[in-house]
């Protein structure tokens, strides 16, 4: 019995590789028809859940992009900023394209192909705001922070800046306290800051300090390198293919940012 041991187990080990099983057990998206793919419903320009129900938005046409090119069907489904870890740990999306930024303590629950997209931190702030021009500014002022989200951390713990972080549910939330004065900016990446303005008129405008780079991945399960990598290369083509520089200018031209430097991110890796 001791003598079969080895050889079931490479029998076993030789079956999940033909299978395209992901290095956990856990079944790989390359193994499924049908994709069901997590995307924001509460981003204008990036990810929105418009009145009839469907999506739409730059991450959303990446994400449409990304199924095809592994030839399956794509499902969306919305997520919040806090729910996108959540969604692939307890199996009920596949992917994940959300404004979803690289970072190494969300690297021990998920697995990120890409980056998709580079973008910077800005900050939001009313028309008659004059006070706030740079990330220092936000000293002693009260910015937003959006359940889920990383940006708000960013400025305290990483710019070393004393701001006074207050918890909104999402984005709309964050847009009625400016509104209201009971917020004084609010500070995220910049594509999102773009729509959230370009929605909420009224002269809302973005600061145009660009810092802290934020690199936007495709959320996977952990242990998914296969589809992890055939990600990667759908994101190679869309930006090779021209697919990337159109959609960027799609949704994002005319908000004031840049668009036109578009090139293929350097990958994080795989594993």
């Amino acid at each position: 019995m001791k003598r079969l041991l080895p050889a079931v187990m490479a029998v076993i080990a030789m079956l999940a590789a033909s299978c395209g099983l992901a290095g956990d057990g856990a079944e790989s998206v390359l193994d499924k028809d049908r994709l069901v793919i997590g995307v924001r419903p509460d981003l204008p320009l990036v990810g929105f859940r418009k009145a009839d129900g469907s999506f739409e938005g730059f991450d959303v046409e990446v994400a449409r992009y990304i199924a095809g090119k592994l030839g399956k069907e794509a499902e969306l489904i919305g997520v919040l900023a806090d729910d996108r870890d959540d969604v692939l740990v307890d199996g009920k999306a596949d992917l994940v394209v959300a404004t979803f930024t690289i970072s190494q303590d969300r690297k021990d629950t998920v697995l990120f192909a890409g980056p998709y997209h580079i973008s910077y931190q800005d900050i939001l702030v009313r028309p008659d705001e004059n006070g706030i021009r740079n990330v220092r500014d936000l000293r002693g002022r009260r910015i937003c922070e959006v359940t889920g989200s990383n940006a708000a951390r960013r400025v305290v713990e990483e710019r070393k800046v004393a701001a006074r972080v207050l918890p909104f549910k999402d984005y709309a939330a964050c847009m009625t306290a400016l509104k209201g004065r009971q917020v004084d900016a609010i500070t995220t990446n910049d594509v999102i800051l773009a729509g959230l303005a370009k929605q909420g008129g009224g002269g809302l405008r973005l600061v145009g300090t660009q810092f802290n780079e934020q690199r936007t991945g495709v959320g996977l399960r952990k242990g998914d390198v296969a589809g992890c990598e055939e990600v990667n290369r759908a994101i190679i083509d869309m930006y090779q293919d021209g697919t990337a520089a159109r959609l960027l200018e799609k949704w994002f031209g005319g908000t004031g940012l840049v668009v036109d430097r578009v090139a293929v991110p350097q990958f994080e890796g795989c594993s």
